[in-house]
Protein backbone atom coordinates (compact mmCIF):
# COMPACT_ATOMS: atom_id res chain seq x y z
CA UNK A 1 0.00 0.00 0.00
CA UNK A 2 1.02 3.63 -0.50
CA UNK A 3 0.99 4.26 3.27
CA UNK A 4 4.02 1.98 3.77
CA UNK A 5 6.30 4.53 2.11
CA UNK A 6 4.69 7.65 3.61
CA UNK A 7 6.69 9.58 6.19
CA UNK A 8 4.27 10.41 9.04
CA UNK A 9 5.17 14.06 9.59
CA UNK A 10 3.03 17.17 9.78
CA UNK A 11 4.80 18.60 6.72
CA UNK A 12 3.91 15.48 4.72
CA UNK A 13 0.33 15.67 6.00
CA UNK A 14 0.04 19.28 4.81
CA UNK A 15 1.48 18.35 1.42
CA UNK A 16 -0.93 15.44 1.00
CA UNK A 17 -3.93 17.57 1.97
CA UNK A 18 -2.97 20.10 -0.72
CA UNK A 19 -2.51 17.25 -3.19
CA UNK A 20 -5.94 15.85 -2.31
CA UNK A 21 -7.57 19.24 -2.72
CA UNK A 22 -5.96 19.67 -6.14
CA UNK A 23 -6.92 16.14 -7.19
CA UNK A 24 -10.56 16.63 -6.18
CA UNK A 25 -10.77 19.92 -8.10
CA UNK A 26 -9.04 18.35 -11.11
CA UNK A 27 -11.40 15.38 -10.99
CA UNK A 28 -14.42 17.68 -11.05
CA UNK A 29 -13.05 19.76 -13.93
CA UNK A 30 -12.11 16.69 -15.97
CA UNK A 31 -15.56 15.19 -15.47
CA UNK A 32 -17.13 18.42 -16.71
CA UNK A 33 -14.76 18.40 -19.68
CA UNK A 34 -15.58 14.77 -20.46
CA UNK A 35 -19.32 15.43 -20.33
CA UNK A 36 -19.03 18.50 -22.58
CA UNK A 37 -16.82 16.58 -25.03
CA UNK A 38 -19.41 13.80 -25.14
CA UNK A 39 -22.16 16.32 -25.90
CA UNK A 40 -20.10 17.90 -28.70
CA UNK A 41 -19.13 14.46 -30.01
CA UNK A 42 -22.74 13.21 -30.19
CA UNK A 43 -23.76 16.34 -32.08
CA UNK A 44 -20.93 15.79 -34.55
CA UNK A 45 -21.89 12.15 -34.99
CA UNK A 46 -25.42 13.22 -35.88
CA UNK A 47 -24.11 15.75 -38.42
CA UNK A 48 -21.73 13.12 -39.77
CA UNK A 49 -24.56 10.63 -40.41
CA UNK A 50 -26.66 13.25 -42.20
CA UNK A 51 -23.73 14.39 -44.35
CA UNK A 52 -22.69 10.85 -45.22
CA UNK A 53 -26.19 10.00 -46.39
CA UNK A 54 -26.33 13.17 -48.49
CA UNK A 55 -22.88 12.59 -50.01
CA UNK A 56 -23.62 8.96 -50.83
CA UNK A 57 -26.81 9.97 -52.63
CA UNK A 58 -24.95 12.67 -54.58
CA UNK A 59 -22.18 10.27 -55.62
CA UNK A 60 -24.73 7.64 -56.57
CA UNK A 61 -26.53 10.14 -58.81
CA UNK A 62 -23.23 11.18 -60.42
CA UNK A 63 -22.25 7.55 -61.04
CA UNK A 64 -25.59 6.83 -62.72
CA UNK A 65 -25.15 9.82 -65.02
CA UNK A 66 -21.58 8.75 -65.85
CA UNK A 67 -22.82 5.27 -66.74
CA UNK A 68 -25.48 6.75 -69.03
CA UNK A 69 -22.95 9.13 -70.57
CA UNK A 70 -20.53 6.29 -71.20
CA UNK A 71 -23.28 4.29 -72.85
CA UNK A 72 -24.15 7.15 -75.21
CA UNK A 73 -20.61 8.28 -76.03
CA UNK A 74 -17.49 6.57 -77.26
CA UNK A 75 -14.67 5.91 -74.79
CA UNK A 76 -12.33 8.18 -76.71
CA UNK A 77 -14.81 11.07 -76.79
CA UNK A 78 -15.44 10.74 -73.04
CA UNK A 79 -11.73 10.70 -72.23
CA UNK A 80 -11.06 13.69 -74.47
CA UNK A 81 -13.90 15.66 -72.88
CA UNK A 82 -12.52 15.18 -69.37
CA UNK A 83 -8.82 15.38 -70.20
CA UNK A 84 -8.21 19.10 -69.68
CA UNK A 85 -10.31 20.65 -66.87
CA UNK A 86 -10.89 24.39 -66.98
CA UNK A 87 -11.56 24.87 -63.29
CA UNK A 88 -9.11 24.47 -60.41
CA UNK A 89 -9.91 24.00 -56.75
CA UNK A 90 -7.63 25.02 -53.85
CA UNK A 91 -8.13 23.61 -50.39
CA UNK A 92 -7.96 25.98 -47.42
CA UNK A 93 -7.24 24.36 -44.06
CA UNK A 94 -7.68 26.01 -40.68
CA UNK A 95 -8.46 24.76 -37.19
CA UNK A 96 -10.55 25.70 -34.18
CA UNK A 97 -10.25 24.72 -30.53
CA UNK A 98 -13.12 22.84 -28.92
CA UNK A 99 -12.50 21.87 -25.28
CA UNK A 100 -8.70 21.84 -25.85
CA UNK A 101 -9.08 19.75 -29.02
CA UNK A 102 -7.83 21.32 -32.26
CA UNK A 103 -10.31 20.18 -34.88
CA UNK A 104 -9.84 20.94 -38.59
CA UNK A 105 -11.84 23.44 -40.59
CA UNK A 106 -11.81 22.92 -44.37
CA UNK A 107 -12.84 25.35 -47.08
CA UNK A 108 -12.04 25.74 -50.76
CA UNK A 109 -11.85 28.32 -53.46
CA UNK A 110 -12.02 27.99 -57.24
CA UNK A 111 -9.65 29.55 -59.70
CA UNK A 112 -12.53 31.39 -61.39
CA UNK A 113 -15.97 32.34 -60.05
CA UNK A 114 -17.77 31.23 -63.22
CA UNK A 115 -19.91 28.19 -62.40
CA UNK A 116 -19.85 27.02 -66.01
CA UNK A 117 -16.09 26.47 -65.83
CA UNK A 118 -16.78 23.06 -64.28
CA UNK A 119 -17.50 21.89 -67.83
CA UNK A 120 -14.16 21.34 -69.53
CA UNK A 121 -15.63 20.49 -72.92
CA UNK A 122 -17.93 21.82 -75.58
CA UNK A 123 -21.53 20.69 -75.64
CA UNK A 124 -21.67 19.77 -79.33
CA UNK A 125 -20.19 16.28 -79.09
CA UNK A 126 -21.12 15.29 -75.53
CA UNK A 127 -24.36 14.02 -74.00
CA UNK A 128 -26.51 15.74 -71.41
CA UNK A 129 -25.88 12.83 -69.06
CA UNK A 130 -22.22 13.84 -68.84
CA UNK A 131 -23.30 17.36 -67.94
CA UNK A 132 -25.51 15.92 -65.22
CA UNK A 133 -22.65 13.79 -63.85
CA UNK A 134 -20.24 16.74 -63.70
CA UNK A 135 -22.89 18.95 -62.16
CA UNK A 136 -23.72 16.28 -59.54
CA UNK A 137 -20.08 15.95 -58.52
CA UNK A 138 -19.65 19.73 -58.33
CA UNK A 139 -22.77 19.98 -56.17
CA UNK A 140 -21.70 17.24 -53.76
CA UNK A 141 -18.08 18.41 -53.43
CA UNK A 142 -18.72 20.96 -50.59
CA UNK A 143 -20.58 18.28 -48.65
CA UNK A 144 -17.73 15.83 -49.22
CA UNK A 145 -15.28 18.37 -47.83
CA UNK A 146 -17.52 19.03 -44.84
CA UNK A 147 -17.87 15.30 -44.26
CA UNK A 148 -14.09 14.90 -44.19
CA UNK A 149 -13.88 17.76 -41.67
CA UNK A 150 -16.57 16.27 -39.42
CA UNK A 151 -15.20 12.72 -39.55
CA UNK A 152 -11.70 13.89 -38.62
CA UNK A 153 -13.18 16.00 -35.81
CA UNK A 154 -15.05 12.94 -34.51
CA UNK A 155 -11.82 10.91 -34.49
CA UNK A 156 -9.90 13.60 -32.60
CA UNK A 157 -12.68 14.16 -30.08
CA UNK A 158 -13.13 10.43 -29.50
CA UNK A 159 -9.40 10.15 -28.72
CA UNK A 160 -9.61 13.12 -26.32
CA UNK A 161 -12.69 11.65 -24.63
CA UNK A 162 -10.87 8.36 -24.05
CA UNK A 163 -7.80 10.17 -22.68
CA UNK A 164 -9.96 12.30 -20.37
CA UNK A 165 -11.90 9.22 -19.23
CA UNK A 166 -8.66 7.46 -18.26
CA UNK A 167 -7.54 10.52 -16.27
CA UNK A 168 -10.90 10.73 -14.48
CA UNK A 169 -10.73 7.03 -13.59
CA UNK A 170 -7.13 7.33 -12.38
CA UNK A 171 -8.04 10.22 -10.10
CA UNK A 172 -11.28 8.64 -8.91
CA UNK A 173 -10.06 5.09 -8.30
CA UNK A 174 -6.32 5.45 -7.60
CA UNK A 175 -4.92 8.88 -6.74
CA UNK A 176 -7.73 10.25 -4.55
CA UNK A 177 -8.30 7.01 -2.54
CA UNK A 178 -4.56 6.47 -2.01
CA UNK A 179 -4.07 10.07 -0.91
CA UNK A 180 -7.02 9.82 1.48
CA UNK A 181 -5.60 6.61 2.89
CA UNK A 182 -2.18 8.19 3.35
CA UNK A 183 -3.73 11.18 5.13
CA UNK A 184 -5.65 8.82 7.40
CA UNK A 185 -2.48 6.82 8.11
CA UNK A 186 -0.39 9.92 8.93
CA UNK A 187 -3.15 11.39 11.10
CA UNK A 188 -3.37 8.14 13.04
CA UNK A 189 0.40 7.97 13.49
CA UNK A 190 0.61 11.58 14.62
CA UNK A 191 -2.19 10.98 17.10
CA UNK A 192 -0.37 7.91 18.41
CA UNK A 193 2.86 9.88 18.74
CA UNK A 194 1.02 12.68 20.54
CA UNK A 195 -0.55 10.23 22.97
CA UNK A 196 2.81 8.56 23.55
CA UNK A 197 4.40 11.93 24.18
CA UNK A 198 1.68 12.85 26.66
CA UNK A 199 2.14 9.55 28.47
CA UNK A 200 5.89 10.10 28.67
CA UNK A 201 5.40 13.65 29.92
CA UNK A 202 2.98 12.44 32.57
CA UNK A 203 5.47 9.78 33.67
CA UNK A 204 8.28 12.33 33.80
CA UNK A 205 6.07 14.71 35.76
CA UNK A 206 5.11 11.90 38.13
CA UNK A 207 8.75 10.96 38.61
CA UNK A 208 9.70 14.57 39.22
CA UNK A 209 6.91 14.98 41.74
CA UNK A 210 7.91 11.74 43.45
CA UNK A 211 11.54 12.82 43.64
CA UNK A 212 10.48 16.20 44.95
CA UNK A 213 8.35 14.49 47.60
CA UNK A 214 11.21 12.22 48.70
CA UNK A 215 13.55 15.20 48.80
CA UNK A 216 11.07 17.06 51.00
CA UNK A 217 10.73 14.07 53.36
CA UNK A 218 14.52 13.83 53.73
CA UNK A 219 14.75 17.51 54.62
CA UNK A 220 12.14 17.03 57.35
CA UNK A 221 14.17 14.21 58.84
Amino acid sequence: MATQTVIPTRMELTRLKKKLNTAVKGHRLLKDKRDELMREFLELVKVNMELREKVEKGIEAANKNFVLAKAGMSEQTLRTALMAPKQEVSLIQDKKNVMSVDIPVFDFKTRTPDENDIYSYGFAFTSGDLDGAVDSLAAVFPDMLKLAEVEKSCQLMAAEIEKTRRRVNALEHVIIPETQESIKYITMKLDENERSTQVRLMKVKSMMLEEAHHYSEKNKD
